[in-house]
């Protein structure tokens, strides 16, 4: 690779040093900022491991012990620093990332019944603290080149891999069907979670490194696949995993049926006080609602429902607690807010009622042998049908990727799930069979974490800096 593509090192493993250079920055300015003292004294916990198992936890292999070591001795900048040499979205990710399975899960202080180092916390903490006290990414010593990226999709996977291009000289337009950058960080996941002005500061923030955003413009329909392959060198997609899973069965499609995602995207929006003219806001004061599905998107509809001034909220999900696939801190959230729940329970049919109102007809479930991902199935137990009636059903059974109507045109090849496929490990990371095209981030493992479509992203710009080498 180029002297002009080593500025940044793009990725790592747990247990690299750390570059040197980070560990020389000086700056004359000492910032004391507000609760400096508690997240020293929180970061002073960790125990700094000889191999840390949070760093391998750690999807973007954070250097953890080290920044945590710099908060204590008060060194905020310099551990903004590093922590972005490693993540494109550190406070995001320390705001939205399921910690108790992932690194705080993996601290060895919590291992040991001690309770894990707030490493979450800490991660958020420092980015804003840093961004308060004036604190940016130095692209002082970036080299331009005439290189352009063209970028579809402002969510993590995209901004991350718009970050690592310009921190390398390469310019990176990024265009987004939403008014707004960062996908479903913005439109999915509700305010009380990830503070919209969050992500509009790192927007800014990505704006004064190099970033242009187009957006509003829908690629296929605002502006073609051929246009943008013509104006830039590469192309990255990293358009998520949109497409709504169905349950299958009887009543699904009813009136006060909703989607999950619309669900959120309108309430969202409304608070944004975006919400597209036409478009009815979506309000459940004083409805009684039963969200299907125990994922964090079902934890967001929850409660954002009772946020919204629900009468009543239930959450029935197949299998038992210690079985479902979303954050315990989540499910702790909503169950303190005030969502009943009601475990082993599937829906069989939802009927409508005279008045407007559903019927929702459950069956208790118990858990039977493993399906071929480990987890137990859940089987209908005979003769356990009941019905509660409600106002409103939001279906929350979660997301997949599906194929945009011009990959076929463009060589680009899909799984049977709708899961683009890459070179994940190949001559050139992330690259498509399109070898101008590169992908990464929902669209390619399916729906899955904030922090994971991050990484991916970086990698694909790892391959994008690497096939800019070859050609």
């Amino acid at each position: 690779m180029s002297d002009v593509f080593q500025f940044m090192k793009l990725s790592r493993n747990p247990g690299d040093k750390i570059d040197a250079s980070v560990r020389k920055i000086e700056f004359k300015e000492i910032y004391q900022p507000l609760h400096a003292v508690d997240a020293a004294d929180q970061a002073g916990r960790c125990l700094s491991c000889g191999n840390p198992y949070c760093e391998w936890q750690c999807p973007v292999h954070n250097y953890i012990p080290n920044w945590l070591k710099l908060v204590e001795e008060g060194r905020l900048f310099e551990a903004a620093e590093l922590s972005h040499q490693t993540n494109s979205l550190p406070e995001i990710c320390g705001r939205v990332c399921p910690q108790d399975r992932l690194c705080e899960g993996a601290c060895t202080l919590d291992q040991g019944g001690f309770g894990a180092v707030s490493i979450g916390s800490i991660e958020k903490y420092i980015t804003d603290e840093a961004f308060k006290a004036g604190w940016r990414p130095d692209m002082s010593k970036v080299v331009w080149t005439d290189k352009t990226v063209g970028v579809i999709g402002a969510g993590p996977a995209g901004l991350a891999c718009a970050d690592v291009l310009a921190r390398n000289g390469v310019k990176p337009v990024v265009y987004d069907r939403y008014e707004e950058i960062g996908g479903l960080l913005t439109f999915g996941i509700p305010e009380f979670k990830l503070e919209k002005e969050v992500i509009r500061r790192r927007r800014e923030i990505m704006e004064g490194m190099g970033v242009r955003f187009v957006l509003n413009t829908e690629v296929g329909k605002d502006i073609s696949i051929d246009k943008l392959l013509k104006q830039h060198d590469s192309v990255f997609m990293g358009m998520g995993a949109y497409k709504y899973m169905k349950g299958g069965f009887q009543g699904e499609d009813s009136p006060g049926v909703l989607e999950a995602l619309p669900y959120l995207v309108n309430n969202v929006r409304q608070n944004l006080g975006t919400l597209p003219k036409g478009e009815v806001p979506v309000s459940m004061r004083g409805k009684r609602v039963m969200v299907l599905g125990g994922g964090d998107t079902a934890m967001d509809c929850n409660r954002t429902a009772i946020r919204q001034g629900a009468k009543r909220v239930i959450c029935a999900y197949r299998r038992d607690e210690a079985n479902m696939p979303g954050s315990k801190r989540e499910v702790a959230n909503a169950r303190e807010e005030g969502v009943q729940f009601l475990w082993n329970r599937q829906p069989i049919a939802i009927e409508p009622m005279i008045g407007g109102t559903l019927a929702v007809k459950l069956a208790e479930t118990r858990l039977g042998p493993p399906d071929a991902k480990g987890r137990r199935n859940a089987e209908v137990a005979p003769d356990s049908e009941e019905i509660i009636e409600c106002d409103h059903v939001i279906i929350a059974f979660g997301f997949q990727a599906e194929a945009a109507g011009w990959f076929e045109a463009q060589g680009i090849h899909t799984a049977g799930n709708g899961r683009t496929l890459v070179q994940a490990g190949g001559k050139h990371p992330y690259q498509t069979d399109n070898p101008k095209i590169f992908a990464g981030g929902d669209m390619v493992r399916g729906a899955d974490l904030v922090v994971r479509a991050v990484f991916e992203g970086r990698q694909a710009a790892e391959g994008i800096l690497g096939y800019f080498d070859c050609v």
